[in-house]
Formats: structure tokens, C-alpha cells, sequence
């Protein structure tokens, strides 16, 4: 089985295209999204499916076009990978969303189970509103 590391390269190489199959692919069933802050969108999403149809899906409808993310810094240890990455997204209104994130990933088995994403949660509320 390929190291962590080299699973969350691939995946964010990916991201940094705009295709987010692998991702998606590899999140696991069980996996648990833990969004930091204090808007709407933060709080603790938990199964692959509340995150598709909770978090990812409802950010899909106000993006124009794929999401992209791409990593400027992976680290890894253990069963954990941390990835620093910058957004360059545009909304369907016509603004921009640029953030930029810090994932903290928990894997086991080559999928990942846990993700706590950092970001800036003021440019979140301001350009993404409330989470449907």
C-alpha cells in the first residue's frame, strides 16, 4: 500500500486540476469532516454521505465551475497528513473565492477518515452566506 503522503500527493495533484473524483474516492465511508470556526458551514460533518450532501454539495451549487485546491505544502506523519493549499475558485455570482486551507488528515487503509480544515471563515461567510 503507498505511504499517506504519497496518496494525499496524488489526490491534491488532482485537486489542483479541478478534479475532485479522487478525493471524493477517497474519503471513507466512516470518515468525519470537522470544519473550525464560528459560521454556518463550521462544525463536525460526519459519513462520507452528510459530507457529500451537507458540505460538498451545497459548495458545488455556488462555485462556477470545478473546485480548485491547490496544495503548496504537504507534511506527513504517521497515519496523519497535513496539507497547506489555496483556492482559486470563482463563484457563480462573479466573485472571487480564494481561501486558503490547512487540512490536517487521519488515514487508515489508504483512505481518509478524519479531515479538519482550517481556513479563513470571515471570506467564507462573506462570499459563500449561510450553508443551506
Amino acid at each position: 500500500m503507498p505511504a499517506n503522503k504519497d496518496v494525499i500527493t496524488a489526490i491534491f495533484a488532482e485537486t489542483a486540476k479541478g478534479n475532485g473524483r479522487p478525493y471524493i474516492e477517497a474519503i471513507a465511508d466512516d470518515a468525519v469532516w470537522i470544519g473550525r470556526g464560528q459560521n454556518s458551514w463550521s462544525g463536525a460533518y460526519r459519513g462520507k454521505e452528510a459530507i457529500l450532501s451537507d458540505l460538498l454539495g451545497p459548495l458545488s451549487k455556488l462555485l462556477d465551475g470545478r473546485n480548485i485546491c491547490i496544495p503548496t505544502r504537504i507534511h506527513a506523519d504517521g497515519d496523519f497528513v497535513i496539507v497547506e493549499a489555496k483556492g482559486q475558485n470563482q463563484l457563480k455570482d462573479g466573485r472571487r473565492y480564494d481561501n486558503e486551507y490547512c487540512f490536517v488528515i487521519k488515514m487508515r487503509d489508504g483512505k481518509m477518515i478524519e479531515i479538519t480544515e482550517y481556513l479563513d471563515t470571515e471570506l467564507v461567510s462573506d462570499r459563500l452566506g449561510k450553508r443551506a
